[in-house]
């Protein structure tokens, strides 16, 4: 198979990012990774390889630091598109220490886009969220939804970031870009050879589930069971890591393909499902058959009731569809758990 462009995705060590770079190069692509390893670890690197049988360049590199990247850039000439995973993510967290947030989030994404016209990069895909929306009216959530005041620090970074993006091409950037607002991402790879990697405590769900699981924490907590939801847990729209991958990918392909688009469009990522918090707890206790031991706690600051997508259309338009069952997610995501523990 002949390389496809190449392409540099910043975060590639992160959850999310090194399972795009896994799709990115099973595509044929020529992958640069720039990560400066705060939430994952360079090992990742070779589980990439483990699984494609090829080993992404690496940078080891901050993007809030514009002369890194541009360094970057002119050692490793020929980047055609970006996919963007540089940012912090935890909505408590960002609710705790918002600085840390907005510098990180926002200044990364205005170094890229510094970068994109002087060294010929065609398009970026921005990896977005859900959180955009806000508390919504009702679900599921297309994309003529309206933006919402942001209810955590994080949320606000990404409706700012899309405003970037949006007045830098508007200005007349010389770029296209594809906005990915994509709602919980969960599981890890088939081969348990890369997954969700937390530095620390988790601060999402399913990591912390089954460190829980494996007695490396004590009890998960539900933050609140009083919500006006079915069982009274928050209810998510909770996506295959893979599946999610594979869409960047699509995206990017669409963003390079040379085709007449609109210089910025917007796609939800979802499987169109939402599950409660105690709905997920069970569907991992169902298809490991292990208990994850858990309380109930009071509401966590920054949460959104209850969220789900109408993921149409991606699925018309982009020809990508959430595929894997929860169970299956819930299989891979124990896998990836145990294969840490036997390291």
């Amino acid at each position: 198979m002949a390389t496809k462009e190449r392409i540099l995705v910043t975060g590639g060590t992160g959850y999310i990012g090194s399972h795009t770079v896994v799709e990115l190069q099973k595509a044929g692509y020529d992958v640069v990774i720039i990560d400066n390893l705060s939430n994952s670890e360079p090992t990742v690197v070779d589980g990439i390889e483990k699984i494609t049988g090829i080993r992404p360049i690496f940078v080891e590199g901050d993007c809030t630091d514009l002369e890194t990247l541009r360094r970057l850039f002119l050692k490793l000439p020929g980047i055609k598109g970006i996919i963007n995973f540089a940012a912090s993510k935890a909505v408590g967290e960002s609710v705790k220490n918002p600085i840390l947030y907005y510098r990180n989030n926002l200044v990364t994404l205005l170094n890229l886009l510094d970068c994109m016209p002087e060294f010929g990069v065609k398009g970026i895909v921005f990896s977005s969220s859900c959180t955009v929306y806000g508390e919504p009216d009702m679900n599921p959530i297309d994309e003529t939804a309206p933006i919402k005041p942001a209810t955590s620090p994080y949320g606000n970074t990404k409706q700012i970031s899309e405003e970037i993006i949006r007045d830098f091409i508007r200005a007349g950037a010389p770029i296209k870009s594809i906005l990915l607002r994509y709602f919980n991402p969960i599981g890890a790879h088939e081969s348990a050879l890369i997954g969700e990697l937390p530095i620390g405590v988790p601060q999402n769900l399913v990591p912390y589930m089954t460190q829980a699981a494996a007695g490396i924490r004590g009890e998960l907590t539900v933050f609140g069971t009083d919500y006006n939801t079915p069982d009274g847990s928050c209810i998510r729209d909770y996506i295959d890591v893979t599946d999610l991958a594979r869409a960047h990918v699509i995206a990017m392909e669409r963003l390079l393909s040379g085709e007449d688009h609109d210089s910025v469009e917007v796609f939800n990522l979802g499987t169109g499902r939402g599950l409660s918090v105690l709905e997920l707890i069970s569907a991992f206790e169902r298809a490991t058959g292990v208990h994850v031991p858990h309380t109930i706690g009071k509401r966590r600051e920054g949460d959104i009731e209850q969220i789900w997508a109408d993921p149409k259309k991606a699925n018309e338009v982009l020809g990508w569809k959430a595929e894997t069952p929860i169970e299956e997610t819930m299989r891979h995501a124990w896998a990836w758990q145990q294969s840490r523990i036997k390291r």
